[in-house]
């Protein structure tokens, strides 16, 4: 396969692709047009997405990993000896859980301005760099206010990471190749709790060593981990298509075509009249109440799982190893509803199926109290049900925008509403409701109708839209909303 040259000057190591050999399972046709004379072959068009697949999602699914293991990894610490070591009482827990979200809301949007601006290796790279010194510094912190720092530096710090990934991620794509992009990204958010917990019952074992708490070495261990992914993603994070230097003029402008996206270079800054046009729209609040029905589950349960496996019962390495079964379960799931939502180009159908496994969950850990085995198949439903719904959702949102200044506000403005779902999270599952946790699972079963409600009304506004399309003259399927 030919390999480009890179322009002049420009120090970031190319990664290698693969060879010809490794794209015989192919695409589906994706021819992209350049100009009347000049088409990709099918053959180089399955080539050119298998390329941007090695070269773009790799990296980011890397930094997901850390950057979520490292803002969930104290619901294992807080299994072990930390809240006693750090003198933590009462709700100190959950507010320190919640903190992290007050600068993450308040910066998505910031951040992904900035990331237009420096280039997405440029400031992704920073923003890793950032919260991994934090997250090695919450191994060396002595009491409450050292834990409440940490949490809204790592928010700070983290705010830019998911909006910046699926922003990028989107102009590399077209609708009907996206969801199983978005979802292998979002299945970060798996792997991270499940090795989180896998590396949280070996990490177990090093309590005292050197003198430290085994609490002390989940962030310490995760945070040098991470600050050595900070150094490998300013090489190896890609940025917009134009200025991709391990494409060809001829692929770049393949890709900008295929999608419809245009070059970033055209479209100047965001003004007050795109920020009017953007939030007058009904859309976009149904897409942002639907993502804040996945968030409060998800996080709800990322942080919460290894406590309500605790309270069926087991010890501190069986509650670590048993928090793994249900986010390698949502893995399954996902990666279902990602090849039929792609092979159908639907999205609703997916979102409706995920919801009714996660209301299914709640309403097994809502009404079974004394069968440890059923309890322990809800926790699975319902991290299936959520950790599935999100990526159909974030994807069926996300590509329904159109050019860089909309899905840079969009992807900012889903993501930041949603998570003050992040918030909320924190405090669903309070010591004083254990076991039962009824309060928990009933804010979760309230909030999940909420996101199927909401879903429905998306989808009767995107039928609205098309048929207005179709009434006057259509437009280019790229640009008609999906279902």
């Amino acid at each position: 396969m030919h390999s480009p040259e890179k322009p002049p000057g420009d120090g970031r190591p190319s990664q290698q692709a693969p060879s010809d050999s490794e794209y015989a399972a192919t695409e589906p046709t994706a021819i992209a047009t350049l100009a009347d004379d000049d088409v990709l072959s099918d053959a180089e068009a399955a080539r050119l997405i298998r390329k941007i697949d090695w070269h773009v999602l790799p990296m980011l699914f890397l930094i997901y990993v850390v950057a979520f293991l490292d803002r969930s990894n104290v619901s294992n610490a807080l299994t072990m000896s930390m809240p006693r070591e750090l003198g933590l009482t009462g709700q100190q827990p959950n507010i320190s859980l919640a903190v992290f979200f007050v600068p993450y809301i308040v910066f998505e949007i910031p951040s992904n301005l900035l990331m237009k601006r420096l280039s997405p290796h440029v400031w992704l790279s920073l923003c890793v760099l950032g919260f991994g010194v934090t997250e090695l510094c919450q191994g060396f912190i002595q009491g409450y206010g050292g834990l409440l720092a940490t949490r809204f530096f790592l928010g700070l710090f983290e705010a830019g990471i998911f909006p910046g990934s699926f922003y990028l991620i989107s102009f590399w794509y077209r609708r009907d190749e996206s969801q199983k992009r978005f979802t292998v990204y979002f299945c970060s958010v798996i792997l991270a709790s499940a090795f989180g917990g896998l590396l949280a019952s070996a990490i177990a074992n090093m309590d005292g060593v050197r003198g430290k708490s085994n609490w002390r070495w989940i962030f310490i261990l995760e945070g040098v981990l991470t600050i050595l992914v900070a150094a490998v993603s300013f090489f190896c994070v890609s940025d917009f298509p134009h200025e991709a230097s391990w494409l060809s003029e001829r692929e770049k402008q393949a890709v900008l075509r295929k999608t419809r996206a245009g070059d970033a270079r055209l479209e100047g800054k965001i003004t007050r009249r795109d920020l009017v046009h953007f939030f007058t729209d009904p859309k976009n609040y149904l897409g942002a109440i639907m993502y804040f029905s996945v968030v409060v589950p998800v996080y709800a349960f990322a942080y919460f799982t290894p406590t309500i496996v605790k309270s069926l019962g087991y010890d501190v390495l069986q509650t670590q190893l048993r928090s793994v079964p249900p986010f390698a379960a949502a893995f399954g799931l996902c990666l279902v509803l990602a090849y039929l939502s792609d092979r159908t180009d639907l999205r609703l159908p997916y979102v409706l199926v995920s919801g009714a496994i996660l209301i299914t969950g709640l309403a097994i850990l809502l009404t079974v109290h004394a069968n440890f085995s059923l309890q322990y198949a809800g926790i699975c439903l319902v991290c299936m049900g959520a950790l599935g719904a999100g990526p159909s959702v974030i994807c069926w949102y996300l590509m329904n925008l159109t050019g860089h200044k909309e899905r840079s506000i969009g992807s900012a403005w889903m993501i930041s509403f949603g998570n003050t779902g992040g918030i909320l999270a924190p405090f669903a599952f309070l010591p004083r409701d254990a076991p039962s946790y009824r309060l928990g699972y009933s804010l979760c079963m309230a909030i999940s109708v909420l996101g199927i409600v909401a879903a429905g009304c998306y989808a009767l506004l995107v039928l609205r839209e098309r048929r207005r399309l179709a009434r006057d003259g259509g437009t280019n399927k790229a640009h008609v909303p999906s279902l």
